[in-house]
């Protein structure tokens, strides 16, 4: 592992500190800073200029480093020498101008209305007595009602606490249908629970307890969903879990948390059309990574027009 240099070393902790930036996009940028110094070797940060930065960019990109990390990468740099430069007295920040090439558009899978429905209404899925059938059924209904990300349903609590111990950063209420959650950029929003998911959640909360153990911390006595051993659920075991649901209900794709999170979005857009609507309860900063979702929506319109409309034939 490269050394950082003690600037950007100090910016890393001024996000954290002040921007409340979470672990997963610090530990990123350090990769990504961590290129850059070891791009520049023996040259000092004060004089690295836009033609530097264009040619190291470059080069990870002969390293096979492709147009999403080498934007990710960018934006890594581009956030340091904003704070940076003013401090040195730097003319400008030398990474502003730059752009990474661009990627290729890929479309998120999503499942079909009549998938999901088989999946969330498998036989016996809301009957079961086994606290870890109810609790990955209210798993399974919250993603698909509330469009949550996996790591923001992970941070769960069943309500909100504040104590010495742990303060909640995203919590239940089930008295007004809602989640409360932080999503990325430390932005918080509310989002509806469908009534199908509050049923499933109030089925696993009347076993909740069964599962807690008595080394379970403070931060597991609140996480509204638990794994086997009392301890607040690990995001590798909601992908497991999902994943095998998935094959028992005999879905033709794998099953990972985001599809569940595209399956809500394209299917709200199918259904009620407010772009902006799915925006906030995506928790999108910008409008134009929700509107991906209106490709979805087209091609499902795309599909039932080829099938319906008499001389749709696209045969010559």
């Amino acid at each position: 592992m490269t050394a950082l240099a003690a600037p950007m070393q100090s910016w890393l902790d001024h996000l954290a500190a002040h921007r409340r930036y979470g672990r997963h996009t610090l530990d990123a940028y350090r990769r990504d800073l961590e290129k850059l110094v070891a791009s520049a070797g023996d040259t000092p940060l004060s004089q690295i200029d836009a033609n530097l930065c264009r040619q190291y960019m470059a080069n990870w990109h002969e390293q096979g480093l492709g147009p999403r990390s080498l934007a990710r990468m960018l934006s890594a740099w581009r956030g340091f020498f904003q704070w940076y430069a003013p401090l040195v007295s730097m003319a400008s920040n030398p990474a502003a101008g730059l752009k990474a090439p661009k990627a290729p558009s890929h479309l998120p899978k999503a499942l079909s209305v009549e998938h999901t429905m088989a999946l969330l209404d498998r036989p016996h899925a809301g009957a079961s007595n086994d606290p870890v059938a109810r609790r990955d059924q209210a798993m399974l209904e919250l993603f698909y009602s509330s469009g949550l990300r996996l790591s923001e349903l992970t941070s769960l609590d069943y309500r909100y606490v504040q104590s010495p111990q742990h303060t909640s950063t995203g919590w239940l209420n089930l008295a007004d249908h809602e989640v409360v959650v932080l999503g990325k950029g430390s932005k918080r929003r509310t989002v509806p629970v469908g009534n199908k998911a509050r049923q499933a959640i109030e089925h696993w909360l009347e076993v909740r307890e069964s599962v807690l153990s008595a080394r379970s911390d403070a931060s597991d006595q609140a996480a509204l969903f638990l794994g086997a051993r009392g301890a607040r659920i690990a995001a590798r075991v909601v992908q497991l879990q999902l994943s095998r649901i998935a094959i028992q209900a005999g879905l033709p794709t794998h099953l990972h948390p985001h599809v569940l999170r595209h399956s809500f979005a394209s299917h709200m857009l199918q259904s009620a059309q407010d772009l902006r609507a799915v925006q906030d309860m995506l928790g999108h900063a910008n409008i134009a990574t929700t509107q991906i979702y209106t490709r979805l929506d087209f091609q499902h319109l795309a599909h039932a027009y080829d099938q319906a409309h008499p001389r749709a034939s696209r045969k010559s």
